[in-house]
């Protein structure tokens, strides 16, 4: 079911639907290596890149298999990070979270309040059991991030992905509907 992007306001957030204007703010941040080092991407050297990013939001979103949002501060347009679902499977009720964030941004609490805005519009609003997250094994602040939201470590998955010329192993966390409910009661 396609429905209007969806916005969502948090206490210092705004997730929003990414447009094409943002292509110049998603370039000075996934310009930058620390930023997408765990990513699985190579840091972005043109505007062609980040609109190549944008369209995937689009398609996702068009496709039914994810949503990404934009974040920005609530006083700002400018966008920082972004964050939201891909690899959504409808008949099994499950996806999986992504998130990244300006390095200007870290350390301020800011993709853990966009992470567990778009946590619970996913169990509240798309009805999912289940959330997961493939984290790297060096990536230690977003395994600890997922699990100051009440993820659990399921396990290693080897050589799960191939990218940037090579293959990846990465870590295997969820999140169920009843922890977060078990949580934010």
């Amino acid at each position: 079911m396609r429905y209007e992007f969806p916005t969502i306001i948090t206490e210092r957030l705004k997730l929003r639907e990414v447009k094409t204007e943002d292509a110049e703010d998603m370039l000075i941040y996934l310009s930058e290596p620390d930023v997408v080092k765990h990513m699985g991407l190579a840091p972005f050297q043109s505007i062609a890149n980040a609109l190549d990013e944008i369209n995937w939001y689009k398609s996702i979103y068009n496709e039914g298999t994810g949503m990404r949002w934009g974040l920005s501060l609530k006083d700002s347009d400018k966008m920082i990070g972004s964050c939201g679902f891909l690899n959504r499977n409808a008949k099994h009720s499950r996806a999986e979270v992504g998130f990244e964030i300006s390095k200007d941004h870290w350390g301020k609490g800011l993709a853990s309040e966009a992470l567990r805005a778009v946590i619970a519009f996913g169990f509240n609003e798309l009805e999912l059991e289940r959330i997961e997250a493939l984290i790297e094994p060096e990536n230690h602040p977003s395994q600890r991030l997922v699990e100051r939201q009440g993820f659990l470590k399921e396990g290693l998955l080897r050589h799960y992905e191939y990218t940037c010329g090579k293959f990846d192993d990465l870590y295997m966390y969820s999140i169920l509907r009843a922890d977060f409910e078990r949580l934010h009661v």
